[in-house]
């Protein structure tokens, strides 16, 4: 069978039974490449992509296991409670007024163009806030996913850098005529939550101030974890962390390495009861970790078949003549959307090219071909993709299923990239 036509059918299937829950993530990133490879006649080298896959994804595997029994252990102690408590006297118990923290909260995160930093540093602090007010933790994801997108335009953001490699062109020249579509994506994402904050608002107006209002009841086992002489300590070891995690003073397994081991040293030195939450906080760590892993299958099946290049060759054969002198603009329209098909190497360095000469020869820049591409694929797309592991970060941490999480965002984030793609037409960066 064609390796395009098995690729494209693989793409779909993954996201059919994800979506309608017919099959777990883990199941389906494993079990879907598997039959494509076998279909496509590569059964022979499965065992090495599905090695190259998992090397690929393997540092960022154990970071998520570290991160998980971390923040785990903050909650234990009582460090988030407290923070929360805080958060709560200064903002108040308005979902409106969370939604829009919850989006500059993630802008300001995510200037280092990092996805997993990004949700590791925002996911934990305010998920305990939107539990404790009663919030959709959907949303939580939602927001975060259209403000880490929408940043992640920025030069230096990898599909940007990217884009501007594969097409030989300078970054800056590549870059500089979205800022304005850029910020005005990211308004379209300030309307978007202050849209979700509002339909939160009503949705808990009955209840909110009796759910805010009233303390959690810890049993007596919660309560014995708790180390309220030690909330500054854990205060400046969640601080220092982030800092070395942003600064990359060690990778970011080491960092959550470190930081659970002193965490663990100071807070619980008994053995015992060190193995106990380990135990406790396992579940969760090796179902992030597991689903991660399975996505590192289906990247390496994809890549190492052929099938991810002979789907970026199959989609520019298919293109109609007719659409040639439009080919910027409906890669911008589609740029989000692809971003579910494609991984960014996949894309930037597979497809890309190919359009591009294909719009020159129609007598569109590369330039503009970059920009479009830069609307959606990967960058506003991204934290909704199977094919980039900081999205089951994002869905892990947040306690959302992948296909209630993709269901719940894709229009908010398409809607949120045709924004930008409609201003750079305005401004005639984006030709039509």
């Amino acid at each position: 069978m064609s390796l395009a036509l098995v690729g494209f059918l693989s793409i779909i299937a993954v996201l059919v039974l994800i979506m309608t829950k017919k099959l777990s993530p883990m199941l389906t990133l494993i079990a879907v490449p598997i039959i494509a490879c076998i279909l496509v006649g590569e059964g022979a080298q499965m065992g090495e992509f599905i090695t190259d896959g998992l090397k690929s994804v393997a540092s960022t595997g154990v970071m998520f296991i570290f991160a998980v029994l971390f923040f785990g252990i903050m909650g234990d102690n009582g460090c988030f409670g407290r923070i929360v408590d805080k958060v709560l006297q200064v903002i108040g118990k308005d979902p409106l007024k969370i939604a829009i923290g919850t989006l500059v909260i993630t802008m300001c995160t995510h200037l280092d163009g990092s996805g997993a930093t990004t949700f590791l540093i925002t996911v934990p602090a305010l998920l305990p806030i939107y539990d404790k007010i009663g919030m959709d933790r959907r949303n939580l994801a939602t927001i975060i996913a259209m403000g880490a997108g929408t940043m992640n335009i920025l030069p230096w953001g990898g599909p940007t850098i990217r884009a501007a490699t594969a097409l030989e062109v300078s970054l800056t020249e590549l870059y500089n005529p979205m800022i304005i579509p850029q910020i005005c994506g990211l308004i379209a994402c300030l309307v978007f939550t202050i849209m979700i904050g509002r339909a939160e608002k009503k949705r808990l107006s009955d209840s909110l101030h009796q759910v805010v209002i009233e303390d959690k009841v810890l049993s007596e086992e919660e309560q014995a974890l708790l180390r309220p002489n030690l909330f500054w300590f854990n205060l400046v070891l969640i601080i220092v962390t982030i800092v070395a995690l942003v600064k990359g003073v060690l990778p970011p397994a080491g960092c959550f390495m470190v930081a659970t081991l002193i965490a663990m040293l100071i807070n619980y030195p008994n053995g015992d009861l060190q193995r106990k939450l380990v135990d406790t906080h396992a579940e969760a760590a090796m179902m992030m970790a597991s689903t991660l892993f399975a996505a590192g299958v289906f990247t390496g099946i994809m890549k190492g078949s052929g099938m991810l290049e002979a789907m970026a060759q199959g989609l520019v054969f298919i293109l109609p003549t007719s659409l040639a002198s439009h080919l910027a603009l409906a890669l911008g329209i589609t740029s989000m959307p692809l971003s579910l098909a494609f991984d960014p190497d996949s894309f930037y360095y597979g497809v890309l090219p190919v359009l591009a000469a294909t719009g020159e020869a129609a007598g569109i820049s590369a330039l503009a071909m970059g920009r479009a591409a830069i609307c959606g694929q990967i960058t506003v797309g991204f934290p909704i993709s199977p094919l980039t592991p900081s999205t089951f970060l994002l869905t892990g941490l947040s306690g959302v299923d992948l296909g209630e999480h993709q269901k719940h965002s894709f229009l908010y984030l398409w809607g949120v990239s045709l924004v930008v793609v409609v201003t750079a037409v305005i401004m005639q960066v984006i030709p039509l």
